[in-house]
C-alpha cells in the first residue's frame, strides 16, 4: 500500500500545471521615443516566445516571434525589423521593443509561448502601450440631448461621442463643476477605415437636473490632449 502511495504522490508533482505568463499591465510613452515591453515566461522549454498587437474591439494582430536560444527573429507581413526587435535577458525574461513609437503604436501587446508539460499555447496578461505626445490632435466631441420621448419620463440619458486618433482615453462627465461617480456608461474604442478611433460615452440623469438647467460637460483626455464639450438645456431649444 505505502508503494502505490508514493507512486502516486510521484505521478500527481509530475502533472503540472500550465505556466503563467507575467507583462507590465500599462506603460506610457512620448511619440518618437523607443519603448520596451517586458514579459517573463516562468520556465524555460525552449520554445518561441511570439507577440501579439490587438486594438480595442479588434482581433490579436501576429506580429513576431523569438527564439532565446539563436536570437532568431521572424516577422509578420507588416512588420519589419525597421521599426520592432525583440531579445531576451535570460531563458525566461523577454522584451518587444519598438524603436520609434507613433500614435497607432497604442493597442495591447501579449506574449504568447508553448508549454510543453501542460501540452497547450499560453498567453500573458498583455501590456496596454498608451503613446501620448503634444503632436497628436485633441479628440473631437459631440453631445447630444436627452430625447423628447425620454424627458417624458424620470429619467433621461446624454450621449457623448468622440472621435480620436487612439484607442485609450479617459472619459468623464461632470455636473455644475462636479465630477460625476455614477450612471456613466461608456464603450471601448471602435477603429474605423479611416483609422480614427470611436468611443461613446452615455450618462443616466433624473429629467427634473436637466429640466432645472444643469450643466453638463462630457471631458475626454487622450494622452496630454484633452476635449470638453458642455451642454444645457438653455442650448437645446428643440427640446423646449
Amino acid at each position: 500500500m505505502l508503494g502505490i502511495v508514493c507512486s502516486l504522490i510521484i505521478a500527481l508533482t509530475c502533472v503540472d500545471a500550465a505556466i503563467t505568463l507575467t507583462q507590465d499591465p500599462v506603460v506610457t510613452v512620448s511619440a518618437g521615443q523607443q519603448v520596451v515591453l517586458n514579459c517573463n515566461i516562468q520556465r524555460y522549454d525552449g520554445n518561441y516566445v511570439r507577440w501579439y498587437k490587438q486594438v480595442p474591439s479588434g482581433v490579436p494582430q501576429y506580429v513576431l516571434r523569438f527564439h532565446h536560444s539563436d536570437s532568431s527573429l521572424d516577422f509578420e507581413t507588416g512588420f519589419s525589423s525597421d521599426r520592432f526587435n525583440a531579445k531576451s535577458s535570460s531563458n525566461i525574461d523577454y522584451q518587444f521593443i519598438i524603436k520609434q513609437t507613433e500614435a497607432g503604436d497604442s493597442a495591447l501587446y501579449f506574449c504568447q509561448t508553448f508549454d510543453d508539460s501542460a501540452a497547450e499555447a499560453v498567453f500573458g496578461p498583455g501590456t496596454k502601450l498608451i503613446v501620448t505626445g503634444s503632436t497628436l490632435p485633441p479628440p473631437v466631441l459631440t453631445v447630444f440631448p436627452p430625447s423628447k420621448a425620454e424627458l417624458q419620463s424620470s429619467k433621461a440619458t446624454l450621449l457623448c461621442l468622440s472621435t480620436q486618433s487612439g484607442p485609450f482615453a479617459d472619459v468623464n462627465w461632470l455636473v455644475d463643476g462636479s465630477p460625476v461617480s455614477s450612471g456613466i456608461s461608456t464603450s471601448t474604442a471602435v477603429q474605423k477605415p479611416d483609422q480614427t478611433f470611436h468611443i461613446s460615452s452615455s450618462l443616466s440623469i433624473q429629467t427634473s437636473d436637466w429640466n432645472g438647467n444643469k450643466v453638463y460637460v462630457c471631458k475626454v483626455s487622450l494622452g496630454s490632449q484633452t476635449a470638453e464639450k458642455t451642454i444645457n438645456k438653455s442650448e437645446c431649444p428643440a427640446e423646449e
